[in-house]
């Protein structure tokens, strides 16, 4: 069964992104330089691999005895779990970290390689919630599980009056469900909806996903169980500690991005059309934060720069910082709104009390 997917208004300010991208291709040309990622990436790539595996050497040779040091390791290991997905994986999947299409395909398994699956997330991530973006029974980000309400659309229960207080735990589950539920979900939904368009397709898929958990389980879990040096219970502690602290990073980041005051969540008319032509309703529906934290900008990927990140996903996360000023100079010229949060802890603080207006109306709350 193929879901009816809505459509965008064209005619609508048809003008200004033919504007913008002819202003982000200038930029490429005048300074002569690849939209793919550059040595910079490259640096990136090396030290986030080396964040997650280090750790991960010191834990299977047995080296380390010390309960509280064995912890560390394996918070480390979320750390760098959490740089692999934000900025590795995302660029590959998008198909920007190298202009070899070879590379990018092998570092699209990273996805695979830190529990999550890589054809999944590109259903999901790439055609649903970068098409799609904030609109309701369309983008898999919003259509979070019964206990949490991320859009003034889905129906309100009485324990949502209590979600800016809990969600941020569910947010930390988020990479333990990628490697025991999400994925397999999304294989039948996808089958359902038409992602996956027949049965061979959905065998594959279906085999493919489940291989990968097989993989991720037995390097990342029975290796450590069989080799470490400390009690069995100690590294079950470990192992979820490390997909803790990996799912509050990724799902913080995800969420301010999105789920936030000004950002808009349209619903197409009975046409099956929405309002706005494509990139205004990017522009709509998503907020940067932080843009001039530089240690962020470089931890997350660029993905505090998610306008940009959303108006062109053919553009390696690096050169987002510089394109910015391109973008926001061009939506104030067309009298479109461009989000940004100046820093992190508010956009953390507005996140929060967004939770709480969807917690406690079935109207969006407008600050």
């Amino acid at each position: 069964m193929n879901v009816s997917r809505p459509v965008f208004n064209r005619e609508k300010h048809a003008e200004f992104f033919t504007v913008l991208k002819k202003r982000v291709n200038l930029y490429f040309d005048q300074k002569n330089i690849t939209k793919y990622g550059n040595w910079k990436m490259l640096v990136k790539t090396i030290f986030m691999l080396t964040l997650f595996l280090t750790p991960y050497f010191f834990l299977v040779t047995g080296f380390i005895e010390n309960y509280w040091i064995v912890f560390g390791m394996w918070f480390i290991m979320g750390i760098g779990k959490s740089g692999i997905g934000l900025s590795i994986m995302h660029d590959a999947n998008h198909g920007v970290l190298s202009k070899y299409k070879t590379i990018n395909t092998m570092m699209e398994a990273t996805m695979n390689f830190v529990g999550g699956n890589s054809s999944m997330w590109k259903k999901k991530h790439n055609v649903l919630h970068h098409t799609f973006t904030n609109v309701d029974g369309h983008d898999d980000d919003i259509d979070a599980p019964g206990i949490l309400r991320f859009s003034p659309h889905k129906p309100l229960k009485k324990i949502h009056k209590y979600q800016h207080i809990y969600a941020w735990f569910i947010y930390s589950l988020l990479t333990l469900m990628w490697i025991s539920y999400s994925d397999f979900k999304s294989v039948f939904i996808f089958k359902k909806e038409g992602l996956i368009r027949n049965k061979k397709d959905f065998r594959k898929e279906f085999f493919q996903v489940t291989a990968w958990k097989l993989i991720y389980f037995a390097y990342l879990l029975v290796i450590p169980l069989i080799f470490s040096s400390v009690p069995f219970w100690i590294t079950l502690i470990g192992f979820v500690i490390m997909h803790l602290v990996t799912g509050f990073v990724l799902s913080v980041i995800f969420q301010l991005a999105h789920v936030m005051p000004d950002c808009d969540f349209p619903l197409p008319n009975l046409s099956g059309k929405i309002d706005n032509n494509w990139a205004v309703h990017q522009l709509a529906t998503t907020a940067n934060f932080a843009p001039k934290n530089k240690i962020m900008s470089w931890f997350v990927g660029g993905l505090n720069y998610q306008v940009e990140h959303h108006l062109f996903t053919n553009i390696s996360h690096v050169h987002y910082p510089a394109i910015s000023k391109i973008v926001k100079k061009t939506a104030i010229e067309y009298g479109i709104p461009y989000y940004s949060e100046d820093r992190f802890f508010k956009a953390l603080k507005k996140h929060a009390s967004m939770l709480k207006s969807l917690g406690r109306k079935e109207t969006l709350a407008v600050d």
